[in-house]
């Protein structure tokens, strides 16, 4: 058994589901106390958040995590407890494997391998880890990159964690995300007897229409980083539970996943255009996850795919797609962002593994990381 896998069995093992850390970041500070790291916790409500550095000096690599994972739903899906790491076939199962305790192993164990070998490199070395990332991460990241903006604490490379591979370990490398826009609508009628329809006025039917343009709008085109924006409903709610009932109200819930062509204004303008259009009597409350970001220097591209080239023998395709992550806190702060994890094939669903074998080639690939940004 190695350090990595080790370390990966020990945090499944602690049942965080957000924001619950259960102790997971202690287990991280005991790991590196003896390599020189300053750890300092940054707590908001019931989210827990690590700042995890050593050194002073620019230019800074930060590893970027979290913790926190989503529940794991009835154990009778699971073929081993969820919180019980297995290993079966060459795979550690667990709620987390992938998403993301394998990865924070990882590279908890590349920093100590690399301070073992280079304890003078150059810059600093940080990780950030919070416990509110798989939840509505208002007390996470975000009000960890606030307090060191306003330290003038500056991130140089910000390398997350997540599960990005798709098919086999670091054929895909995430440079960038899409935008994220929710909606909570509510499309209010008259409620009235289905036997007397004109008597009532009902949102289901009134919303049919504004429902298939905003479904058939072209948002954008999209560009060469980013495929084009898209809207979907995510739930939909109406009605008393009775079958005689034409419902008074509607609510509607959806979300734009939104390039760089668009911001989140524009796209607030066009849809309250679409609704008032149709004469609809609507409440429209929205909420921004993030905005799209797309890393444009090349320093941290280089030295991922180096690295990847090095451990794997290829470099990975560079893309923009999947959901949100924390690096869209990073990024407005001018540091070059990119993901880079094992893959993403079980993440959320039961039965969660990872490769034991891309456990170790991912802490290698870290290391290599770690090398070509911070050695001479």
């Amino acid at each position: 058994m190695n350090d990595t896998l080790d370390l990966a069995r020990a945090l499944i093992a602690r049942p965080s589901v957000t924001p619950d850390d259960a102790g997971c970041m202690d287990l991280i500070v005991e790991r590196l106390a003896s390599l020189e790291f300053q750890p300092e916790f940054l707590d908001f409500g019931n989210t827990r958040n690590l700042w995890l550095r050593r050194g002073e000096a620019r230019p800074l690599l930060v590893f970027l995590g979290h913790t926190d994972v989503v529940p794991p739903g009835p154990d009778t899906g699971w073929t081993s407890p969820p919180f019980e790491p297995h290993i079966r076939n060459g795979r550690l199962y667990g709620r987390g494997a992938a998403d993301m305790k394998g990865s924070v192993a990882a590279f908890t164990v590349a920093c100590r391998r690399f301070l073992s070998k280079h304890p003078d490199h150059r810059g600093s070395i940080a990780i950030l880890l919070t416990s509110d990332e798989e939840g509505i991460a208002l007390d996470g990241v975000v009000r960890v990159v606030e307090i060191l903006e306003a330290r003038d604490e500056k991130i140089d490379w910000c390398l997350v964690g997540e599960p990005s591979s798709e098919e086999r370990l670091g054929d895909v490398v995430k440079i960038g995300r899409r935008g994220s826009l929710n909606g909570r609508l509510r499309v209010f009628g008259i409620q009235g007897h289905v036997a007397y329809p004109h008597k009532a006025d009902n949102p289901i039917h009134r919303f049919a229409q504004p429902l298939q343009h905003l479904v058939d709008e072209v948002w954008d085109q999209g560009n060469e980083h980013f495929p084009p924006t898209s809207f979907q409903i995510s739930n939909l709610q109406a009605g008393t539970g009775a079958e005689n009932v034409i419902p008074g109200q509607l609510d509607v819930m959806f979300n734009f996943r939104f390039s760089t062509e668009l911001n989140a204004d524009e796209i607030q303008r066009r849809v309250t255009a679409i609704l008032d259009h149709y004469g609809l009597d609507y409440e429209l409350d929205w909420r921004l996850s993030g905005n799209p970001f797309l890393t444009a220097g090349v320093d941290l591209i280089d030295a991922v795919q180096s690295a990847l080239l090095s451990v794997l023998g290829e470099k990975a395709q560079l893309s923009t797609s999947g959901g949100t992550s924390d690096g869209r806190f990073i990024a407005p702060t001018g540091a070059q962002v990119l993901e880079l994890g094992p893959v993403n094939a079980t993440i959320h669903k039961v039965n969660e593994w990872v490769g034991i074998e891309d456990l170790d080639r991912l802490t290698e690939i870290y290391e290599r990381i770690l090398g070509n940004l911070l050695l001479p």
